[in-house]
């Protein structure tokens, strides 16, 4: 293969054979060529569309503006791509992604996605809705799948690239890169007719010379929460649960690199919360000599000036590298991929009720397709374990398969290593 998958990402990717090549108008250019920036200008509303060559036929692709030229995938040809390439995607049935494809999300060619969400940008004051006359409908509208806070927080790590792993990332994966590409990919996406980033706050990685500025441009973003005709509006924050403390009042919910800015939670809330998601709390206390993250997402408003009160709020698992994982069972196994130097990519599961229909990570290193690998946790619940081996039992070839019981079995051979 002739191409070398090379996007800049602060370290999110690295090169892996020569610089990743674009056909343009009969003339071939890698992605680190000075001239492609003028010729992504001449062609953008052309009809010549760049070609990815990742693959011997070349894959349709695009461009769009953002602070530069960029080469965008076509919406819906991501599994066209090599699995090296930085464009490619896996099947989106992999995944719960594949449960919210076409509805809940609606990918354009204008290079942004609109996301229809479950939860609402503004609450009514005081006041509750009106239920009307009964009346004969003029039509009957086909109910449509929402997004929720776990599948928007899923979507925005996905699109930034962190349920993928290679080599290159080690060590890379800091506050400042989360910030940044999160933010990044969120300035992609349309929520009820508005850019998300615009509602979207991630902590800045924490300065003690820099705590001053940083919290005025963090009170400058949340200003949107500013009540206005009876109507209280909300933001989503975004960042690594750090805490909850007691008080007089409720408690206090403290997110890292945000040691200024509490949010305010009502106790019954709050162990609502803890009930929910017990099994990540008792994580955090195994004794597997991995660091694994809670990330916390909450839909904000403002009590009081520049006083954030939590109105609902999803918690994400991730391994130290900030891969999104299910347990305990996920955070070994994807430390041990990391810990052996493999490329792979982790399915995500979003909104579906069960995840044993989807692999548990994906290898992109084996060749020119990936290879599926499947965990099965001994503490899994009766059900899903069930689920998990009737899909293994299907799959011939039979798959790789760990059982968390035994020993973990010798990886397939990676192909670039």
């Amino acid at each position: 293969m002739a191409f070398r998958s090379c996007r800049q990402h602060d370290g999110l990717f690295e090169t892996s054979m020569d610089a990743q090549r674009y056909s343009i108008a009969g003339q071939v250019y890698d992605a680190l060529d000075p001239r492609l920036q003028e010729v992504l200008a001449r062609v953008r509303e052309g009809v010549d569309r760049p070609r990815c060559l990742c693959v011997p036929d070349g894959v349709e692709m695009y461009v769009a503006r953002h602070r530069q030229y960029v080469v965008k995938r076509m919406p819906g040809t991501g599994g066209q791509h090599h699995p090296q390439c930085p464009s490619y995607e896996p099947d989106a049935q992999q995944s719960g992604l594949g449960e919210l494809m076409g509805e809940a999300i609606i990918e354009t060619l204008a290079g942004s996605v609109e996301l229809r969400v479950d939860f609402p940008w503004v609450r009514v004051l005081g006041r509750g809705v009106a239920p009307g006359e009964p009346h004969d409908p003029g039509e009957i509208n086909v109910p449509r799948r929402r997004m929720s806070l776990r599948a928007l927080t899923h979507f925005l790590f996905e699109r930034a690239g962190f349920n993928r792993w290679l080599p290159a990332m080690a060590g890379k994966r800091n506050q400042g890169v989360i910030c940044k590409h999160l933010l990044e990919a969120a300035a992609e996406m349309i929520v009820k007719g508005q850019p998300l980033a615009q509602r979207l706050h991630v902590p800045e990685p924490f300065s003690e010379a820099s705590k001053a500025a940083a919290a005025q441009r963090r009170r400058d973003k949340l200003a949107i929460l500013q009540p206005r005709e009876g109507q209280s509006p909300l933001a989503v924050v975004l960042g690594e649960f750090k805490t909850c403390e007691a008080t007089a009042f409720g408690r206090r919910v403290w997110i890292k690199h945000m040691p200024d800015a509490p949010l305010l939670i009502a106790d019954k809330t709050w162990e609502r919360a803890r009930r929910a998601y017990s099994a990540y709390f008792e994580v955090q206390d195994a004794d597997a000599g991995y660091r694994p993250r809670l990330v916390l997402t909450a839909l904000i408003r403002a009590k009081r000036e520049h006083v954030y009160e939590v109105d609902a709020l999803s918690l994400m698992l991730t391994t130290e590298h900030w891969i999104p994982v299910e347990g305990a069972h996920e955070i070994e196994f994807i430390h041990a991929l990391v810990e052996q130097q493999r490329r792979f990519i982790k399915p995500l599961r979003y909104d579906a009720r069960i995840t044993a229909g989807f692999p548990n990570a994906l290898l992109a290193d084996t060749g020119a397709e990936p290879v599926a690998l499947h965990v099965v946790s001994a503490f899994a619940e009766a059900k899903e374990r069930a689920a998990k081996v009737q899909v293994i039992a299907r799959i011939a070839p039979p798959p790789w398969t760990w059982w968390t019981d035994q020993p973990m079995p010798t990886l397939p051979a990676c192909a670039v290593c």
